[in-house]
């Protein structure tokens, strides 16, 4: 996260730099006018350059550009130089691209400027590619300007571009080139946080993991070859460790995501693929950090690696191409782009092409856009899939919390019911004689009526518990027949009934009391095909005011009603005494 903000801070710069160059002289660009020599100058018994001393001496030849001058025949060294035009120029600087490898500048005799370290033949290890700005002296116009170069590598001398500028033009320019890279690598980089954490927390780890490989490596390697990288370090060794490290994993990250999509054969070549070529960073880097060879060595050897393993992948990829979706080929089309724009930077680096600076974060940034694009379209549909089960989910609760509230209700019903007779049972009687007695107290009548079927244990010793279970529903069939629908029917349980009479008199309640005993009398009750003959009951009648000064009272005075009535000789009503 330090370094994703010391990118931002880096960029923010380009902004607040540029007011600081306005009036600043133009650039020279110094592709003309300069000479080489093959070989090291010998130094003189008090140690000092000869070929300082004596420029127009010796073999002197001619070139355009100070780079890979003809006729090397396994050189390591070699020197260029360089008279130095007039210019109105602030603060002269002399900026160099790159050097292949080392190299000591000279203003006449002077040493004003050393890359790497010579050691006593002249010689010296790799020391990173960084771009370089070379201070001069005010005075510098028409002087003599000497390169002494050693390099090991493929090129040598200067490489890229060679100007003459204002140092403030120069660092300006810099930072704005340096813009885009540096935007480029912090969305890479982010990219590949991104999917890294994707790739712990999915099922598809080795796609995802292969996209934070991927997008790391290119972050890091456009971020470490930008020329911007070396104000916020100034390490360029370490840069191009980083670079290289970058560079070559592309190839594993690329394999890593490939590698699902194909069938066991092809799968099997591009993990071989890929695989060689972690196989070759591990072993690359880890030489040239060890000091057995040195870093620039691993470039040309990597490059002609992935010049071939390049075109196999893609013959692979094309071979199968109709069986991918568009995603997939969305993917494959811009890591195309981006492996074309790698090798045309490969091409111009080995000076197959002429000399201009390739976009390669471009194509970073297109495969990256790609996924960003891919992921977006996949929240979307996740989104949409989501709100649709939402939506299911919602109208299944819904669903499940009526049917669920209709067994409520229904288990609610089944609370207050008697499961034979299907009349109200003892729980509901108590609710509802309680609220009926409430309401008594303020003025309105209240009559109870409790029945019981005579000799009831007779019948079920005689015919069986069942025939006794069919009286009972036939009897309580009767018993709602009878009274009003304002009327309240309960089961106490047993044989035994209550009736609750809102709003009737003792009268009106015996009146009624006997139209269903004799209802009772001509009902022929039978089970099966074995008839039972008649079923007797005896009631109580008792009621509010007229029987007793509190509602509550009326249960004790029925029931007492009743037992009178049992003893009078069943099958008849008995009303409760006046109250005194």
């Amino acid at each position: 996260m330090r370094l994703l903000a010391s990118l931002w801070w880096l960029w923010l710069l380009i902004f607040l730099y540029s007011p600081v160059v306005q009036g600043s002289a133009t650039a020279l660009d110094l592709d003309a006018g300069w000479k080489y020599r093959w070989g090291d100058s010998p130094r003189l018994p008090d140690g000092r350059l000869a070929w300082l001393l004596e420029p127009s001496a010796g073999e002197w030849r001619d070139i355009d550009f100070p780079s890979n001058p003809s006729g090397r025949n396994g050189n390591r060294h070699v020197w260029f130089r360089i008279a130095l035009p007039d210019g109105e120029w602030r603060d002269p600087v002399l900026y160099v691209y790159s050097i292949d490898l080392i190299a000591q500048v000279y203003l006449d005799t002077e040493l004003i400027y050393q890359h790497g370290r010579f050691d006593a033949n002249g010689k010296g290890r790799f020391a990173g590619w960084p771009w370089h700005m070379i201070s001069l002296p005010e005075d510098f116009a028409g002087r003599e300007l000497f390169f002494r170069v050693f390099s090991d590598y493929t090129d040598i001398g200067l490489w890229g571009e060679v100007k003459l500028a204002d140092r403030p033009e120069l660092l300006s320019g810099i930072l704005k080139r340096s813009a885009n890279d540096l935007i480029v690598s912090a969305f890479c980089l982010l990219l590949a946080l991104l999917a890294g954490i994707f790739s712990l927390i999915q099922t598809e780890r080795r796609s995802f993991v292969g996209i934070t490989l991927f997008s790391l490596a290119s972050g890091i390697m456009i971020l470490a070859e930008s020329q911007a990288s070396q104000l916020l370090i100034a390490a360029p060794l370490v840069w191009d460790y980083l670079a290289a490290a970058g560079y070559y994993a592309l190839p594993v990250g690329i394999g890593l995501l490939l590698e699902p999509w194909f069938e066991s054969r092809h799968s099997r070549c591009i993990r071989l693929l890929w695989q060689g070529h972690l196989a070759y960073l591990l072993g690359a880097l880890g030489l040239a950090a060890s000091g057995a060879i040195n870093l620039s060595s691993t470039f040309p050897v990597y490059d002609v690696l992935l010049a071939v393993t390049l075109p196999v992948l893609f013959t692979l990829v094309v071979a199968r191409l109709r069986r991918l979706n568009g995603e997939q080929k969305l993917i494959i089309a811009a890591y195309g782009l981006f492996a074309l724009l790698l090798l045309g930077d490969m091409a111009v680096a080995h000076s197959l092409l002429p000399w201009r600076r390739v976009p390669v974060s471009a194509g970073a940034l297109i495969f990256s856009l790609a996924i960003v694009a891919i992921s977006l379209r996949h929240y979307t549909r996740t989104q949409r899939a989501l709100l649709q089960l939402n939506q299911h989910l919602e109208k299944q609760v819904e669903e499940r919390t009526h049917a669920l509230q209709c067994m409520v209700e229904r288990l609610h019903a089944f609370s207050y019911q008697d499961p034979l007779t299907g009349l109200k049972n003892r729980r509901h009687f108590d609710e509802i004689y309680a609220h009926e007695a409430a309401k008594a107290r303020r003025g309105k009548p209240l009559t109870l009526v409790m029945l019981d079927i005579d000799h009831f244990k007779k019948l079920n010793d005689l015919h069986g518990h069942e025939a006794g279970d069919a009286v009972l529903v036939a009897t309580s069939q009767l018993l709602s027949q009878h009274f009003r629908d304002a009327d309240v029917v309960c089961r106490l349980g047993g044989e035994e009934f209550v009736v609750i009479l809102p709003g009737a008199s003792a009268s009106q309640a015996a009146e009624r009391i006997e139209s269903f005993l004799q209802a009772m009398r001509r009902q022929r009750f039978a089970h099966g095909e074995r008839e039972l003959g008649a079923v007797s009951l005896s009631c109580g009648i008792a009621t509010y005011p007229e029987h007793a000064a509190d509602p509550l009272e009326l249960i004790h005075l029925a029931d007492m009603a009743l037992y009178r009535a049992k003893r009078r000789g069943r099958d008849r009503s008995e009303i409760s005494a006046p109250v005194n």
